[in-house]
């Protein structure tokens, strides 16, 4: 007889990051019934917090659309999480419980455009989102992650597109959209996700220093109080966009089409290695 494959209720994800990208990929998974378990860090640097699951671990648990993910201390708790729909979100930023958790599937979506450790050993698939992975040497596939034709393509030899250090244009406007901290500490927020706002108002603050809108729209992405911010790190997006055309609360376009392509490559790599 040939080998038994897993059925996928049975086969265990480990998604390394839970930021607003990757929540489209842990809510495509999910939605076809894989065991989904995040792994992040105890500071997560999200700033689009409000479509992002990674805010569990501040709030205890977060809900994007249909979708919730609940922190969790230890991995004998992700049973019961999984038994009532959930997503289990761990505190692992080295991967260190892959031993214990024995995933099938590990995607790396920190997308820190750079590899931060993920290798093909950790898991017998293995995919990577973004720059800094090379397909076969680091793992099985590496997801194209660059607005554009080749969004969500599927690299099997080779790595994506390079970081070009300039962010997506939305509404005409790129670079001077997003907020980085021009010092270190404590933030303070002043206006919340959602609000609309104009050039040069008071957004938060950071150790006392006043972080302004770079411009007119809707407060799109804002650090959590929670973090200490370092000086240089993104911490804020506003979107050009009127009021009516921008969406906080859903997942968008782009991580709907990276979940897509993940799933893409889990069912197509699962069935080469005849693992399900």
């Amino acid at each position: 007889m040939g080998k038994t494959k897993q059925l996928i209720s049975e086969t265990i994800v480990v998604v390394r990051g839970g930021g607003d990208l990757a929540t489209g990929v842990i809510q495509k998974l999910a939605h076809t019934g894989f065991k989904v378990v995040v792994l992040e860090t105890a500071k997560p640097l999200a700033i689009r917090r409000t479509v992002a699951l990674c805010t569990a671990v501040f709030q205890g648990r977060q809900q994007v659309e249909d979708t919730e993910a609940v922190f969790v201390s230890s991995v004998s708790e992700c049973e019961a999480i999984w038994n009532n729909n959930q997503i289990p979100m761990l505190i692992d930023a080295e991967a260190k419980l892959l031993t214990e958790l024995k995933p099938t599937v590990l995607v790396d979506a920190i997308l820190a455009k750079k590899n931060l450790g993920t290798n093909k050993m950790m898991a017998p698939i293995t995919i990577a989102l973004g720059p800094g992975f090379s397909a076969p040497k680091d793992v099985d596939v590496v997801v194209e992650t660059m607005r554009g034709h080749h969004l969500g393509r599927l690299y099997f030899n080779g790595g994506a597109i390079p970081n070009t250090g300039t962010p997506g244009e939305i509404g005409g406007k790129s670079a001077e959209r997003v907020i980085h901290s021009p010092t270190s500490g404590n933030v303070q927020h002043i206006k919340k996700i959602g609000d609309v706002v104009r050039k040069g108002e008071v957004l938060f603050y950071i150790d006392q220093v006043a972080i302004k809108s770079p411009l007119d729209g809707v407060l799109r992405g804002m650090i959590s109080e929670e973090v200490v911010c370092q000086i240089g790190l993104k911490c804020g997006d506003v979107d050009p966009r009127s009021f009516d055309k921008v969406d906080c609360y859903t997942i968008s376009d782009k991580a709907r089409a990276l979940g897509g392509a993940v799933l893409d490559a889990t069912l197509w790599i699962g069935r080469e290695k005849n693992l399900f």
